[in-house]
């Protein structure tokens, strides 16, 4: 086996994060990939990858592996993670001088041996592992736990692989293509339970995002902006078992329009939303970003409300993966999850999100302008209306996956008829969101989990009593069950 995306930290003509202008030859046919992408054309067995270069020499083997991460950890740590720091001061001094000079300051080859010997207690049983992510700024932290080292940090070689849609990332993850995977909140859910798929059991022990989405309509509907007004109305989301979809209906339905039967909803993958709005044939969707702001930034949208502010806080996205690859490979499922938790937190620090803006901008990964990027994750954008608003919560990040979320969207799917019959909603979601150990790692890692699993919620003005779930679906006039 041999190991190709560490590259050489004291190499100053390379890049650690395959940025922007990175050369090697897998970022260079991840943008053309990606162009294919957003004209629509791929296909779902072809999904493009990303993240793994080809320049500097092969590693032969785990070892190897293991003195990269930390040398690339250190070197990473030395220069603040600056990119251009780093190039600047090796071309200067040249790598061996610079290699020596470190050495010289740092134990280098004792952190070595402490690393191995602590991998020799809790061996990673994998150390190259494939991670699927639907290019969107939900999926932030698992994107830039690879240029900025977070998956080094915890021995292992991630191959970030982006992905077509959220059809394609369930039928990977099912089939074991990818080790795990970025996946919308309902998702696993939906899997454990053979909700429009196989049944598997799926955990999700990670939420990537809260907030962070909103309802984007055609510049020609800027008069319409009372949901009453959109009676024949064609919508987009980006899958069935989604929190777009949920918060869609939640929202009209609010407003009196039954989701079924007063407008259209059509599953739209998010990079074809903006270029189906512009085209006609959706009149507005509710969307992962950054397609909600490069709606404003192609002047063919506007923003009609963040998700926000129809549930304060509300999950997204996520991490997750099979039950049978966190059982069968436990020491690496523990590295893996500690990156994605260090990765999380990281990102919820508003002073880190120009840094990551522009980390995670590449064609390799979202491939859109920093500028758009930058809007969504600070939180001051442009609204298509004239506006320019500043809202810092606008997407945040918190890993805690609350099972009072996934009793609330277990009742949506059972409100909207995607499951039937008698529901354990407490079983399930204990089941699939592992609260527990999420808030064993993050004690280990520094953080502070919430010493609960369960709250109540309220969306719209109406409360959701987690306890009374049953109660709750029958308490709305609009529902199929």
């Amino acid at each position: 086996m041999t190991y190709k995306s560490l590259n050489d930290p004291y190499n100053p003509d390379i890049s650690l994060r395959h940025d922007r202008n990175c050369a090697c030859p897998l970022c260079q046919n991840a943008g053309q990939d990606q162009e294919r992408l957003e004209q629509a054309v791929f296909e779902a067995d072809a999904a493009p990858t990303a993240g793994r270069a080809d320049a500097g020499r092969m590693l032969a083997s785990e070892e190897e592996m293991l003195d990269r991460t930390i040398e690339s950890a250190v070197v990473r740590s030395v220069f603040g993670h600056s990119e251009l720091s780093r190039r600047s001061f090796l071309g200067l001094l040249g790598s061996g001088t610079a290699a020596a000079l470190l050495g010289s300051i740092f134990p280098m080859d004792a952190a070595k041996a402490a690393l191995k010997e602590t991998m020799g207690v809790g061996k990673l049983e994998k150390t190259t592992l494939d991670v699927g992510f639907v290019p969107i700024t939900c999926a932030t932290p698992i994107i830039m736990a690879h240029p900025m080292g977070f998956y080094e940090r915890y021995g292992l070689d991630v191959n970030v692989i982006k992905t077509a849609g959220w059809a394609v990332a369930r039928d990977k993850s099912l089939s074991m293509e990818y080790d795990a995977a970025h996946m919308l909140t309902p998702m696993p859910l939906a899997i454990s339970m053979g909700a429009g798929s196989t049944a598997k059991p799926f955990i999700m022990p990670a939420v990537e995002n809260i907030n962070g989405q909103a309802i984007v309509l055609h510049v020609d509907h800027k008069d319409k902006r009372d949901p009453k007004q959109w009676k024949g109305f064609k919508f987009g989301v980006p899958f069935e078992y989604s929190m777009h979809n949920f918060l869609l209906r939640y929202y009209v339905a609010e407003h009196g329009l039954d989701p079924d039967q007063d407008i259209q909803i059509r599953v739209v993958p998010p990079p074809e939303m903006v270029a189906n709005l512009r085209a006609g044939n959706l009149d507005g969707y509710l969307s992962p970003d950054p397609f909600n702001q490069r709606a404003v930034w192609e002047k063919v949208g506007f923003i009609h409300t963040l998700t926000k502010d129809i549930w304060e806080g509300h999950p997204c996205c996520a991490f997750a993966c099979s039950q049978e690859f966190a059982d069968a490979h436990p020491n690496t499922y523990g590295a893996l999850l500690r990156a994605i938790i260090d990765a999380t937190h990281y990102s919820a620090n508003m002073d880190n999100r120009k840094e990551i803006s522009a980390a995670i901008a590449p064609k390799n990964y979202l491939n859109q302008p920093v500028e758009v990027i930058e809007q969504v994750l600070t939180g001051r954008y442009a609204d298509g209306l004239g506006g320019v608003q500043n809202v810092p919560d606008r997407i945040d990040f918190d890993p805690f996956p609350w099972h009072s979320m996934g009793v609330w969207i277990l009742t949506q799917m059972k409100r909207w008829g995607y499951i039937s019959g008698d529901v354990n909603y407490k079983q399930i979601a204990e089941q699939v969101y592992t609260a527990g150990e999420t808030a064993k790692v993050m004690k280990e890692l520094g953080y502070e989990p919430p010493a609960k699993t369960y709250q109540n919620y309220t969306i719209m003005g109406k409360e959701f009593d987690y306890t009374k779930p049953e109660e709750y679906i029958n308490s709305f006039a609009i529902r199929r069950s």
